[in-house]
């Protein structure tokens, strides 16, 4: 069979680094042991029901078998504009300043085509989902690394950023509660990147999706969007995923900046054919309705964090106590490698981690926990790990 070389900007892409975890799963599923997957972020817990019976009923009315909007239907985006302005006090026109997407992934994918041109410079904090870069690379721009440490509290240092990248930056991704780390970012960091962003005229991508994953009422992670003056430099990514259980779904926003949302807007209209309406009703419904739901997943999601912490520190493994997200950003042994602690994890005891490098190199030295298996998986796993 004659193989067909690929495209350049695929050959371009960085080895695929869980390809060896992929290969020792193989390898210890064949010996019959059991496996325990921590590895990736992908929710457990149903959607609730009522977010169901609101996609069968829609998806028996014959007015959404069509196409659907591409930008989606009026009354989600309204429904997003209100579920903004009753949980971050924000306000949003429903017609211009939100497009709904076929899932977050799809509109950080689709974003750098919209405003990045060959040889623009996108910055990017990291340890990063690794969507952001790939994608700038895709629509031929560069990209520059902003280190997220630990002695900064995960927090990317915009004082280190030089006048001259600033004026070359055309966009800077940032993501809270951040992925991989768990880390939360405060109003003050949030201000001064807008700050920092109006002065240079360089766009600023927030990705919240984690947003409503957190472990304390009283310390809320917050939409970029609450920061006076933030809707004329930046645009937020949000998602259904993760806030309601909806992964398989294929639903999320982008809101904001009225020409940046025009912009992807402008892209989808020529790339793709919009959310499928009954899932979009189902949004509305979870939107309007899901608090409640939501409410208890975090305390179920608190309760596993604290299985997972204690754990790990009777074991001598540290880590933060993550305030928000479904991940525990946890070091690895001393002299070990993020790979070689990892492969060897799943080798020795069947159990599935994320090395810290595999979302970029300042994530060397951790790995990372998703917790989405139940108590008694979470203590089973950890307690395997003890062993070696």
């Amino acid at each position: 069979m004659h193989a067909f070389p690929q495209a350049k900007r695929l050959s371009a892409l960085p080895p695929y680094l869980f390809a060896a975890i992929d290969k020792a799963k193989e390898e210890v599923r064949a010996k019959g042991m059991d496996i325990i997957s921590l590895g990736i972020g992908d929710p457990d817990l149903p959607t609730p029901d009522f977010i169901v019976e609101a996609l069968a009923a829609a998806a028996r009315n014959p007015v959404n078998h069509q196409y659907p909007s591409y930008v989606g239907l009026l009354t989600f985006r309204q429904a997003v504009a209100d579920w903004y302005k009753q949980r971050f006090n924000v306000d949003l026109d429903p017609k211009t300043e939100v497009v709904s997407l076929i899932g977050s992934k799809e509109g950080i994918a689709h974003f750098p085509l919209a405003f990045i041109d060959p040889g623009d410079l996108a910055l990017i904090a990291t340890p990063n989902y690794p969507v952001y870069p790939v994608s700038t690379n895709f629509a031929g721009g560069e990209v520059k690394y902003l280190p997220l440490t630990d002695a900064n509290d995960f927090l990317p240092d915009l004082d280190s950023i030089d006048e001259a990248t600033w004026k070359r930056a055309k966009v800077i991704y940032v993501n809270y509660p951040n992925n991989p780390t768990a880390a939360m970012a405060p109003r003050w960091f949030f201000e001064k990147l807008v700050a920092l962003a109006k002065a240079h005229e360089v766009i600023v991508v927030h990705d919240a999706a984690y947003t409503e994953i957190y472990f304390d009422p009283a310390n809320k992670p917050l939409s970029i969007l609450e920061i006076p003056g933030a809707k004329d430099v930046a645009i937020e990514f949000h998602s259904l995923s993760k806030t309601y259980n909806m992964t398989g779904w294929r639903i999320g926003m982008a809101v904001g900046n009225p020409s940046l949302v025009a912009g992807l807007g402008k892209v989808k209209e020529n790339m793709d054919s919009g959310v499928f309406q009954a899932v979009q009703e189902a949004g509305i419904a979870a939107l309007m309705h899901g608090e409640p739901y939501v409410q208890k997943f975090r305390e179920i999601y608190k309760e596993r964090r604290d299985v997972v912490l204690k754990c790990l520190q009777d074991i001598g493994i540290s880590c933060r106590v993550p305030q928000a997200s479904i991940y525990v950003w946890a070091k690895v042994p001393q002299g070990q490698s993020s790979q070689d602690f990892v492969t060897g994890v799943l080798k020795k005891t069947g159990v599935v981690i994320t090395p810290g490098n595999g979302f970029g190199t300042p994530g060397e030295g951790y790995f990372r926990i998703s917790l989405t298996v139940d108590t008694d998986r979470l203590k089973e796993a950890v307690s395997r790990i003890s062993s070696l």
